[in-house]
């Protein structure tokens, strides 16, 4: 089975060809294989405006998925005809960019005769460590990225139960913010781990929202705005005093995660915790991770942030199930992961 995924809900124009063996995949063992996975970064477009600009996002997207999807296809060796499937982001995200997804992997399908699967965003993360891990359903998954924050239970393709979510700023957002008020580049989350490195994570006692309180939720505004107010007092040209504090904001964040991730164990008993999205790509915060007692996955960092594999991959596994999606799917700026969630709410 070989699905092509197209990504296109932010800022990474993303196009992938993977392929699986027969076979459900329902014990947990590896049938994955990538056999091109295309991405082109828009960071360069956005960067000038220190931040996405949805518009210039959209606009980017068009100018550039004809070419990727050439592109993979030849990186792959396979013609259009060779392919089961063809799967989009169909959400959440930047609805424009989404978009230019839907409507090309749409006219792929149409005019090839293939199934059209239209994927969330987030499940793309949720099951992306299947494509490259013996992990069997159920698992325990602390998804973290720049738009998002949750826990939830993962039972399968469209089975899944939110323990928990932000209330208000994601962690990835978090890490973004703090590496701009320290003028540390895009993208933020690199930056401040790499600053971190050098860092005394001691030296600022920064406040952990939510740390010790019942429930799986999570809050990072005041964690946010307390970076800011020490920024703000810290000397000039100090780049120690710049290290120390983004060590003692990613110490912060993994306290957080750990008593969050915790409180989730013991409402829902899981022998794997997985840790998908952008975030997950913070080797400091794996390693406090693993300190839970509990088998840790993540998927290879290359795969953590936004890329046209996950998708694919999730299109395998919805494609097995006879998920298949008709060519008049709506694309949607929210999609929550969990059917009991209202669509108003934090996706």
């Amino acid at each position: 089975m070989r699905v092509m995924g197209i990504e296109t809900s932010c800022d990474e124009t993303a196009v992938a060809v993977v392929e699986a063996p027969p076979g459900d995949g329902s014990l947990g063992e590896p049938v994955g294989r990538i056999l091109a996975n295309v991405v082109y970064s828009q960071i360069a477009e956005h960067r000038r405006f220190g931040g996405v600009v949805p518009e210039i996002a959209a606009r980017a997207h068009l100018e550039r998925i004809d070419g990727l999807v050439t592109e993979a296809l030849a990186e792959a060796g396979l013609e259009l005809a060779d392919l089961d499937g063809i799967a989009a982001t169909g959400g959440p995200g930047l609805i424009g960019g989404v978009m230019v997804g839907v409507m090309t992997a749409k006219a792929i399908a149409f005019a090839h005769d293939k199934p059209f699967l239209a994927v969330n965003h987030l499940e793309g993360h949720a099951l992306s460590v299947r494509l490259t891990e013996p992990v069997a359903f159920p698992y325990l998954l602390l998804l973290v990225s720049g738009g998002h924050c949750q826990l939830l239970t993962v039972r399968g393709p469209g089975d899944f139960t939110r323990l928990g979510t932000t209330i208000d700023d994601a962690v990835g957002e978090c890490f973004d913010k703090t590496a701009k008020l320290l003028g540390l580049g895009s993208p933020g989350g690199p930056a401040v781990e790499q600053a971190a490195k050098g860092g005394d994570d001691r030296r600022f006692a920064l406040p952990r929202p939510m740390w010790r309180k019942p429930g799986c939720d999570f809050s990072f505004s005041g964690l946010k705005t307390a970076v800011r107010q020490t920024v703000e007092k810290l000397p000039k040209d100090d780049a120690q005093a710049v290290a120390d504090l983004c060590a003692s904001f990613q110490r912060t964040v993994g306290d957080v995660l750990i008593d969050r991730c915790g409180n989730a164990l013991a409402t829902a008993p899981h022998d794997t915790l997985v840790v998908a999205g952008g975030v997950a790509a913070n080797i400091y915060l794996r390693g406090r991770l693993e300190t839970l007692g509990v088998r840790l996955v993540a998927p290879p960092i290359r795969l953590c942030t936004d890329n046209g594999a996950m998708i694919a991959w999730a299109g395998i596994e919805r494609l097995r199930l006879g998920m298949v999606d008709d060519l008049d799917f709506a694309p949607r700026p929210r999609w929550p992961l969990d059917p009991g969630v209202r669509m108003g709410q934090q996706p």
